[in-house]
């Protein structure tokens, strides 16, 4: 869906700085059609409407005809995500997923595929958490450089429940510094703003974004980017994957200093480093954890 001439706009910039007449490319076919391949290979469980990726399957090109239409005329509205709790790997504690339907999957991968490059080209070399060509690996290999280096003071980050106080103004804000079409942003926030379907109740929802959806990652790098910009414009390094951060350092006082500008910044992103979990580690003594390691010792 992105043209040549569209490619050479994202080296170069676009006039004003914001991406006008994005929708033409979330409603075409060939865009719906690329992203049902890519959310009938994640598979994954059926929504409110009950409809498996089985069922969707086997009338996707009529369904697929049907989206056109109503993203073109207008008259696309996402139903409610479904609510489940899951376990929260290592601990006792669940966690909420949200499942839109896949319907909904299909339009929020296209909105995804048609809006990431343009966000992609802003992002900081220290984001890795669902980025194309990133991986934790590389996240994991970008600390174990660092702390080889000297950089054995860590600021260990946790965000108290990132993902549902995501400030959705906050966020509204930041995509429309890079995108002024008015349908498009409608979309996002109609993503954002869907209820949510839990024991056959319907609830409103203020504030984050539902994890399960597919575009919610790209939103949440969204948010958390301005946070990445702090950090290095200050100088620190920093290392984040999705909403695991750490800011090496090279002394205690430096950390010191770097956790503080952390709770400030994340004031004004309306967000709350968590009380406890937040923490200043050596890594040559207590360690710390990342993305399911250990470090200790200056390595993993």
């Amino acid at each position: 869906m992105w043209t040549d001439r569209m490619l050479e706009a994202l080296e170069q910039g676009v006039k004003g700085g914001k991406w006008f007449s994005l929708m033409d490319k979330v409603s075409a076919r060939r865009t719906l059609e690329a992203a049902w391949q890519q959310v009938r290979r994640n598979r994954g469980a059926a929504g409110v409407d009950r409809m498996s990726i089985e069922r969707f399957a086997a009338r996707a090109e009529r369904i697929l005809a049907e989206l056109e239409s109503e993203i073109k005329g207008g008259r696309y509205r996402p139903a409610p995500v479904r609510r489940c709790l899951i376990p929260k790997p290592g601990t006792e504690q669940k966690r909420a997923l949200g499942i839109p339907t896949v319907k909904d999957r299909v339009v929020q991968a296209a909105l995804r595929a048609v809006l990431e490059p343009i966000f992609e080209r802003k992002f900081m070399g220290s984001s890795y958490g669902f980025r194309p060509g990133r991986s934790c690996k590389d996240a994991l290999r970008r600390v174990d450089e660092r702390l080889r280096q000297g950089f054995v003071w860590v600021v260990d980050v946790d965000i108290a429940s990132y993902f549902d106080t995501i400030d959705h103004g906050l966020l509204m804000d930041d995509v429309r510094e890079d995108v002024a079409d008015g349908r498009v942003l409608a979309m996002v926030e109609a993503f954002l703003k869907d209820g949510v379907m839990e024991d056959g109740e319907l609830r409103e929802v203020e504030s984050g974004t539902p994890q399960g959806g597919v575009i919610s990652p790209l939103l949440a790098n969204i948010y958390l980017h301005p946070v990445d910009v702090v950090l290095h414009l200050a100088g620190y390094t920093s290392v984040r994957y999705a909403d695991d951060i750490v800011v090496l350092c090279r002394s205690r006082d430096e950390a010191e200093h770097a956790l503080a500008l952390l709770r400030a910044t994340m004031a004004m992103r309306r967000l709350v480093l968590h009380p406890t979990k937040t923490r200043i580690a050596n890594a040559l003594d207590e360690g710390f954890d990342l993305l399911g390691y250990h470090f200790q010792g200056g390595r993993r």
